[in-house]
């Protein structure tokens, strides 16, 4: 019974999977959006120190630095055999310090020692009493968060080791464990919080954001930025970033209230306090719509006595000038969207640039073409007069063909011979200039 006491306890350290897990609260990751708790309207006259006031305990630093003891699991038994009220059975802290109540447990209740590293807390009895009956609470607790969790397991004895298993009734987990043998209640959480140490200064952030009247909330400037480790980073317009402040002591107190002062008619708009807490899974939103009034008229001075005039002969004031500075908003738009889209226009722009340009080049090559073409085709003419014209000889149409053979004809005179040798013979050849006739033509 010893040894099968042993392995089951060294099955629950080990314990990885087949367990009921507890459901924790928004913590993740994936809760990182704000809801918004309060919204309210408040005036402040202008000059006076304005407070918006945003408080929250849950935001309060109380981490224990000695002993970790903001978080506990604790086992509770109610509803046994004998009724009776609730008993408080063993409990653990953070810290790995355990607690067993009653002398007889002692030996017999079992937590693993590394619960609050793999999330495992559920609880080991070694030999199973008729006594033991009952309806068995595993609470945890973390009190730097507020969070408490719990999980119900009833656990039945019976002397039949075929009846021994556990099953789901719907609501709860049942174990029905033989008499005398050791009994494994479950009971898992493996959420960071509850398995993470000294992680809680590092993910406390408060931030306030402005928003200038007719401006969006996803458009809002940011203001400050406080962390849990002191760090403090502020934003916003000149104007506005030396008149606001947050109280230094601000984690120690949960008050993260921010004082504008003095107040200027230009400060009106809509102040939202943002409180992250990752750790514990906080995610508040406080808003505050900030309007700004004239400041309470002040009696005038009295006159001197005697001349009915006063002291000062300074001028007063206009009080139909409003007070502050004035400001233009300017909203800048933030997406990629919009920066890529004005990028497609400009490229189509500078692009629709270059094809008139080209065409313009390519329009102005042609016409300077054309006009090379037709000079080097009236200079090419002429010198083609020039150079072939003289040396191109044409008979006229109107000679005849003459004969080669010699003719033997006797002749009477020397008079009808040479008639006759002139009409045998051929014609001298006649030259004819053409470029003479074309610049004719060219100059009509």
């Amino acid at each position: 019974m010893e040894l099968r006491s042993r392995v089951l306890f060294w099955k629950l350290v080990l314990l990885q999977s087949s367990a009921v897990l507890l459901s924790s609260g928004p913590s993740g990751p994936g809760m990182a959006g704000s809801s918004v708790v309060s919204e309210s309207v408040v005036s402040w006259a202008a000059g006076a120190q304005a407070t918006l006031r945003c408080q929250s305990p849950r935001m309060v630093w109380t981490q224990d630095r000695l002993h970790d003891r903001q978080r506990v699991v604790h086992w509770d038994l109610s509803g046994g055999p004998a009724g009776g009220p609730t008993r408080r059975l063993v409990d653990m802290y953070s810290a790995g310090e355990q607690r067993v109540y009653e002398t007889r447990d002692r030996g017999r209740l079992l937590l693993p020692p590394s619960a609050f590293h793999d999330g495992n807390f559920s609880l080991l009895i070694r030999a199973v009493e008729e006594t033991d009956e009952g309806l068995y609470t595993c609470n945890l607790h973390h009190h730097y968060c507020h969070l408490y969790e719990s999980l119900a397991v009833r656990l039945e004895v019976t002397d039949n080791p075929r009846a021994a298993g556990a099953h789901w009734d719907g609501e709860k987990e049942v174990l029905v464990a033989e008499r005398g043998a050791p009994a494994l209640l479950t009971c898992v959480n493996r959420a960071h919080v509850w398995t993470d140490r000294h992680l809680e200064e590092a993910q406390q952030v408060v931030h306030w954001d402005r928003q200038p009247p007719g401006v969006p909330h996803d458009r809002a400037d940011r203001l400050l930025d406080l962390y849990a480790s002191g760090e403090r980073r502020a934003y916003g317009p000149p104007f506005l970033r030396d008149r606001v402040a947050v109280a230094v002591d601000a984690f120690a107190r949960g008050d993260f209230s921010l004082r504008i002062d003095p107040l200027e008619p230009a400060d009106e708009g809509t102040y939202s306090c943002h409180l992250h807490h990752h750790y514990c899974g906080l995610h508040e939103r406080r808003v505050f719509h900030l309007r700004v009034t004239e400041p309470a008229a002040q009696p005038p001075p009295r006159d001197s006595p005697g001349n009915g005039s006063s002291h000062s002969s300074a001028p007063r004031p206009d009080p139909t000038l409003a007070r502050g500075r004035s400001v233009i908003n300017v909203i800048v738009p933030e997406g990629r969207a919009h920066f890529f889209q004005q990028l497609g226009y400009v490229l189509a722009t500078l692009l629709l640039f270059i094809l008139l340009l080209i065409t313009v080049i390519l329009a102005t090559r042609q016409r300077r073409r054309g006009g090379y073409e037709y000079s080097g085709k009236k200079s090419g003419r002429s010198k083609g007069k020039d150079m072939n014209m003289e040396e191109f000889a044409v008979a006229t149409g109107d000679q005849p063909l003459y004969r080669t053979e010699d003719i033997q004809l006797d002749y009477k005179n020397n008079i009808l011979k040479e008639r006759a040798g002139l009409a045998h013979s051929p014609l001298p050849a006649k030259y004819v200039d053409l470029d003479n006739e074309f610049r004719k033509e060219y100059c009509k």
